[in-house]
């Protein structure tokens, strides 16, 4: 048990530093080679914080351990959008601009809905991950498009600021790109092995385990990048990243576990786990366009009830595992 926990502290702090440099790599090398600002905010960033949960999912769903791949996904869309940014608009109201969110918002709630028309049949197909999985690169070809054609949006802007804050030479670029991306592969089966050891020594399934823990871990590279944006006042990379982290985990890293291998879902994934989900997003579509009457912003109020709702929902899932103790 405790190897098991050093496991997974040391997978951690591994995947969340590989992560960082991974995408610092990946940004700087896609502006050495011209690639819009705007888009390197929207795909590089934007994605590219999700790369622990990609890997971790790939990982646990090839190992045979589908709940916590399912749980990993979901659950860091979860705390991205009630944990993340509930937190950063307590310490800052969050103000929506760019355009590229407003549409990228319903987006998501689209996409959510598509996954949970997936979920009801009880389980996830290698033909429902490969459909998730043409849907993301029809969303890449969109980003890309937006990325090429919207040059003057508030989210290129703070894209250049976070490029600028962070220079690096073609070749610096390219060797820390690669060294990010063997470091996630290996920290990534590091905390899987942890995580799957951890679970059965306490007797309970796979999906609390990567709903919680993992999903918490996973997200560090989103925390810290949202908390580096308020404080330089960034605020629509802050969602921009929230936003494209929630559309990949929806698509490519639930679709790619599930290609991998088809994945049962429990009826509580989706009567309480993609329920959560889908209420979130909701909640976020109606803060970013103002219905609340903020004034388009995430206020500290709307902050504080998010926070209050993921504090809720991991403490019910933290009693499943005491209960089950």
């Amino acid at each position: 048990m405790l190897m098991a926990i050093g496991a997974v502290i040391a997978g951690l702090i591994l995947l969340v530093w590989s992560a960082d440099k991974f995408v610092e790599g990946a940004a700087a090398t896609a502006k050495h080679l011209g690639m819009p600002t705007l888009l390197i905010g929207m795909v590089i960033i934007g994605f590219g914080t999700s790369a622990p949960e990609l890997a971790v999912s790939a990982m646990a769903a090839s190992d045979g351990n589908p709940g916590l791949a399912l749980g990993n996904g979901y659950g860091s869309n979860i705390t991205n959008i009630a944990l993340i940014v509930g937190l950063t608009a307590i310490i800052a109201p969050i103000a929506v601009h760019s355009q590229v969110i407003r549409k990228e918002l319903p987006l998501l709630v689209v996409l959510t809905l598509i996954a949970g028309a997936q979920l009801i049949d009880g389980e996830l197909s290698r033909l429902d991950g490969w459909v998730l999985l043409g849907v993301f690169a029809a969303v890449m070809g969109w980003s890309i498009y937006q990325g090429i054609r919207g040059k003057a949006d508030p989210l290129g802007g703070d894209a250049e600021s976070e490029i600028v804050a962070h220079p690096m030479p073609l070749k610096t670029a390219i060797i820390w790109l690669v060294i990010g991306l063997i470091l996630l592969i290996v920290s990534s089966r590091l905390l899987v092995w942890g995580a799957v050891a951890i679970a059965q020594s306490l007797g309970v399934s796979d999906l609390i385990i990567g709903l919680t823990i993992v999903a918490i871990g996973t997200s560090l590279p989103e925390l810290a990048s949202a908390i580096a944006a308020v404080k330089k006042n960034e605020h629509d990379l802050i969602l921009g990243n929230i936003l494209g982290s929630g559309i990949f985990n929806t698509l490519a890293v639930v679709g790619l576990a599930a290609a991998i291998q088809p994945l049962s879902v429990d009826p509580e994934v989706l009567y309480r786990d993609w329920t959560l989900m889908l209420g979130l997003t909701l909640a976020l579509l109606v803060m970013g366009f103002g219905l609340t009457g903020w004034r388009k912003l995430v206020s500290r109020v709307d902050g504080a009830l998010l926070l209050a709702v993921y504090i809720g929902y991991t403490g019910y899932l933290f009693s499943t595992v005491v209960s089950a103790a």
